[in-house]
């Protein structure tokens, strides 16, 4: 067991290598502070990451600098309609050795410790769902024969939300699997003039590795060692039932505009990315504060609405709000 004394030398050290893994990424993504925030947030707590924005924002660059700042191997796979399951996974070869013949596997790109699933909104449902496994199991099935995946694994996946033409939306069992969907809004006006001063001039930021696989698994288990008070707890759990319109205690726009809350996995979710930012902050237990700043990112992908909300363009975020505002 952790004394006090460790876990709070352990917390300064966690907060030192996060801090320094934020500037590492700020020196290269400018003007995303709180996407970066999330993103390592949901790294440490060992979830994967949903990323919607417009092109052009500096998605895949995000994710592409994170690996190169956390030291782990990395793959990309651009999702198309004609991308098979195959194509991600792995799949059996014929390999002649001595005049034998056999069968062997081949690794698909998901066997790398990072990986950024870029449009993955433009893959078919059958290509989608490949991912379940290995997102929610952390291994993948070819032939009957499982294989384990790297430790640590996480998957980071972009979609592009205003061309909606030849695209298939994620359906509600993958959208639950994603710890966040975190939002990459557009850049102000200096950040822009930044940004221009960055890339079209003879130099180009360049990162080092942070943090190690093996300092990042310490660092998730450390963050599970966060007291969960049973009030913060209880607010938690009053959160994710007011997002159900069946609750009499939910609120008005809820009622109206939802057809199906949170799950079970988004309460988990809220709670393990809550104890990261606790630990950031400095302290070994949650604070009310650390689940109301987190629960739009945590919970906004697990909001289905109904016809009404759609047709009215209500957005989850607003619902959350509600819900947000009668604590």
């Amino acid at each position: 067991m952790t004394t006090i004394e460790q876990l709070e030398a352990e917390t300064r050290g966690f907060r030192d290598s996060l801090d320094r893994l934020q500037e590492a990424l700020a020196t290269v993504i400018v003007g995303q502070s709180a996407v970066i925030e999330h993103v390592i947030c949901s790294v440490v707590a060992g979830g994967h990451v949903l990323l919607e924005g417009a092109p052009g924002l500096g998605k895949t660059l995000l994710v592409r600098t994170l690996a190169e700042s956390l030291d782990l191997d990395f793959a990309r796979v651009q999702f198309t309609p004609d991308l098979m399951p195959a194509d991600i996974t792995g799949t059996n070869v014929v390999v002649e050795e001595g005049g034998q013949r056999s069968f062997r596997f081949q690794k698909g790109p998901i066997f790398a410790s990072v990986i950024l699933a870029d449009e993955i909104n433009r893959a078919t449902p059958k290509t989608q769902s490949a991912l379940l496994e290995a997102m929610e199991e952390q291994a993948v099935t070819v032939s009957g024969q499982r294989h384990a995946l790297p430790d640590p694994f996480f998957v980071l996946a972009t979609q592009n939300p205003i061309e909606m033409e030849g695209t298939y939306p994620l359906p509600e069992a993958q959208l639950d699997r994603f710890l966040m969907k975190v939002l990459v809004p557009y850049l102000e006006k200096g950040d822009l003039a930044e940004v221009l001063d960055r890339t079209t001039s003879t130099e180009s930021p360049t990162v080092t590795p942070i943090i190690d696989g093996p300092s990042l698994r310490k660092y998730q288990a450390l963050a599970r060692e966060v007291v969960l008070a049973p009030e913060v707890r209880d607010r938690t759990a009053g959160f994710v039932m007011a997002t159900h319109p069946s609750n009499p205690d939910a609120p008005e726009p809820v009622r109206r505009y939802v057809r199906h809350g949170a799950s079970p996995r988004g309460a988990q979710a809220l709670v393990m990315a809550a104890k990261v930012r606790a630990l950031r902050s400095g302290r070994a237990h949650i604070d009310f504060e650390d689940v109301d700043r987190l629960l739009l990112p945590t919970l906004r992908h697990r909001i289905i609405l109904n016809f009404e909300g759609e047709a009215e363009g209500v957005s989850p975020d607003t619902v959350l709000e509600s819900v947000l505002g009668r604590r």
